[in-house]
């Protein structure tokens, strides 16, 4: 189990939490999805603890792991804050892994430092295709405001997930995934913040399959054949213009490609 003494990073007033399993030589950086914590990878020790050393974090908004300033994440601050925990673990090179909302993090890092990485493994990553309602909800200050009053005042919401079922304009599985994150006060503060506080980290695919092609870097796809919320054809815009690339599709959704995933990796 991931039970070592947990570390931090501090940076400003801002705190980064994150927990070391393995014994193996290679550093792995794992980021989790909405809603998780670093716990959610505490069975890839079992499985890769003897080729990896891993470092689980905890996002912004999740865990132990603090954002309070609530000024909007830049990607600069993350190149820092990787920056001094590389230094404090003294580390040079890493494999990294995103799942989910963490494949913003793990693009993040890609970006910040394209020589230190060995092996890009992206689990149905978010930041491949930005959807229009991210991007709704995200950027114009006017539609931030009505998004804010539809997380914070929950009849609102579930009034406009009715409408939206009712019109089939949104996938049954998209919305049955936004009601369990928003069945509590805390969850729906939490998308609130985690939509807001990240939207600066957008990436342009040109640009990160020309990192990942200049810099030799194969990438390791892993998606859901049944997943409704990041489905596979969303990662097309990268895929097709890598030169190291595999795509792997497991018989599973959304929720399950973790547990599902680290299988996979332990017979790579």
């Amino acid at each position: 189990m991931m039970s070592t003494a947990q570390r931090f990073i501090d940076f400003r007033d801002n705190r980064l939490c994150y927990s070391t399993a393995g014994s193996g030589l290679t550093p792995l950086l794992l980021f989790h999805g909405f809603g998780q914590s670093h716990r959610v990878f505490e069975e890839w020790e079992k499985a890769l603890g003897k080729e990896y050393r891993l470092f689980a974090f905890d996002l912004f908004f999740h865990g132990q792991s603090e954002w309070p300033n609530r000024q909007t994440l830049e990607k600069s601050d993350w190149k820092k804050i990787i920056e001094l925990f590389l230094d404090q673990e003294k580390i040079g090179r890493f494999a990294l892994t995103g799942y989910s909302l963490g494949g913003k993090f793990a693009l993040a890092v890609l970006e910040a430092f394209p020589e230190k990485v060995t092996t890009l493994y992206l689990i149905a990553p978010d930041g491949i295709k930005t959807s229009m309602w991210y991007s709704l909800a995200t950027y114009p200050f006017v539609i931030r405001k009505l998004f804010k009053s539809l997380i914070l005042r929950p009849r609102r919401f579930y009034d406009t997930v009715r409408i939206l079922r009712s019109l089939g304009i949104v996938n049954k599985g998209i919305l049955r995934f936004a009601e369990s994150q928003m069945d509590s006060e805390e969850k729906r503060r939490r998308v609130y913040l985690s939509w807001v506080y990240f939207r600066h980290l957008k990436f342009d695919m040109k640009k990160i399959a020309d990192i990942l092609n200049r810099h030799g870097i194969p990438l390791v796809m892993i998606v859901g054949k049944f997943d409704k919320v990041i489905p596979a054809e969303n990662m097309d815009r990268l895929m097709k213009r890598l030169d190291q690339k595999r795509l792997e599709v497991i018989d599973t959704g959304h929720n399950n490609l973790i547990k599902n995933a680290v299988g996979f990796l332990s017979n790579e």
